[in-house]
Formats: structure tokens, C-alpha cells, sequence
């Protein structure tokens, strides 16, 4: 059974027809929601822009926090402290 249904997403004054999985709608509005109050927020302060710039702002805020995101949950360093620490207990174990 196709799971599929087309939705109307607005952002920044436009519309935007786009086909998504039923589950995944509350997160496509969600997230249109919070694109659209992050728009909202910009205009207070710069009045004198226009859509294009304040989709580029929000773009920029959201990638920056993506990569702060990445950065944090770097998994490298942790796979090297868990294998030092099964290095130590492997030690422990065998003495």
C-alpha cells in the first residue's frame, strides 16, 4: 500500500506542494513552522531585506547548528577511549 499523500508547506508567503509519507507530516510542518518564526524573527530586525535574504539567513543558522552537531557528537574520539578502556580491563582480566 503507497503510504503517500501530497501536502501544501508555506514558507516565507510561498507554497509548496510536496509528496511525503503520512508518518512523516508532523515533522515536515514542524519544521516548516520553525523556518517560517526564524523568517518572522529576522524581519523584526531587518526590515529593509526580502524573502531571498531571509531564507539565506535561516539557511546559514540552521547548517551552522548542523555542524555544531556534528562536531558534539564526534564518534571517533569515543571509539578511541572505548577501546583503551578495553584495553585496560582486557589487562585487569588477564592478570
Amino acid at each position: 500500500m503507497d503510504d503517500k499523500f501530497t501536502i501544501n508547506v508555506s514558507i516565507c508567503d510561498r507554497n509548496y506542494p510536496i509528496t511525503i509519507n503520512r508518518n512523516e507530516e508532523e515533522k515536515i510542518r514542524k519544521a516548516a513552522k520553525k523556518i517560517n518564526d526564524t523568517i518572522a524573527k529576522y524581519r523584526q530586525v531587518y526590515s529593509n531585506k526580502d524573502g531571498q535574504d531571509f531564507l539565506a539567513f535561516v539557511a546559514l543558522q540552521f547548517a551552522t547548528r548542523v555542524v555544531e552537531s556534528e562536531e558534539h557528537f564526534e564518534v571517533q574520539p569515543v571509539i578511541e577511549e572505548l577501546g583503551k578502556l578495553d584495553e585496560q580491563l582486557s589487562a585487569l582480566l588477564n592478570d
